[in-house]
């Protein structure tokens, strides 16, 4: 059941923060100011130095939240994923797929988000149940290859990340993506200490995906 509510509360708010930092402290802090923005899911990558540190007090913080859900990216494989896992990460986002970290969050129950760019992959992917497919990077793609890729694959749940912008996120939502994933338009502020803008930022994002699927604020 743990599993299917983390799925919901991603796709819900249909936006991923994807959080690169220089320092944990710095990902906690743009993490926050994402979620004060109003969006739920928080992917902590492992490109942040010590980041099971990061995503370990996030989780604590948002304990008791019923929207708020902690993640882990850039997790290459089994090893990264347990350790992420095992820091109460809810769940698992990686650049590729990959069989081992696939069995791994089976086995404890955690949504597994592998980056994929063409059918095959996807389809052994799902495979291997995989919850979510990140369409990565979304930027070598383009909104309009989801909708040629859900023709074959009507049941596949698409994430693009990389390429997502205010201006062009109704195209990936209007062509079927469950959720989108962003990063740098949405936390360059935090880089300069602005985490206010992040907020800002993140508002813009979910107010776009509400517009996108036809819902007022």
């Amino acid at each position: 059941m743990n599993k299917a509510n983390t799925l919901k509360k991603v796709t819900d708010c249909g936006v991923v923060a994807v959080i690169r930092a220089n320092t944990p402290e710095e990902a906690v802090k743009t993490s926050q100011a994402c979620v004060e923005g109003g969006i739920t899911g928080i992917e902590v990558t492992f490109t942040v130095q010590n980041a099971e540190k990061a995503i370990k007090e996030l989780v604590e913080s948002y304990q008791n939240s019923n929207d708020v859900v902690i993640g882990a990216g850039t997790v290459l494989d089994a090893h990264t994923a347990r350790l992420a896992i095992m820091a109460g990460a809810q769940f698992i986002v990686s650049p590729c797929f990959d069989k081992e970290t696939a069995k791994l969050c089976n086995l404890y129950q955690i949504p597994y988000m592998p980056g994929c760019m063409t059918v095959t992959e996807m389809k052994q992917a799902l495979e291997y149940g995989a919850d979510i497919i990140k369409l990565f990077p979304g930027s070598a793609f383009g909104p309009d290859y989801v909708k040629a890729v859900k023709a074959p694959l009507p049941h596949v749940n698409i994430m693009p990340t990389g390429g997502v912008s205010l201006e062009n996120i109704h195209e990936w939502i209007g062509n079927g993506c469950a959720a989108v994933g962003v990063g740098g338009n949405l936390v360059a502020p935090a880089s300069v200490g602005n985490f206010e803008q992040v907020t800002a930022n993140a508002r813009q994002y979910v107010e776009k995906v509400k517009e996108a699927r036809g819902k007022s604020s």
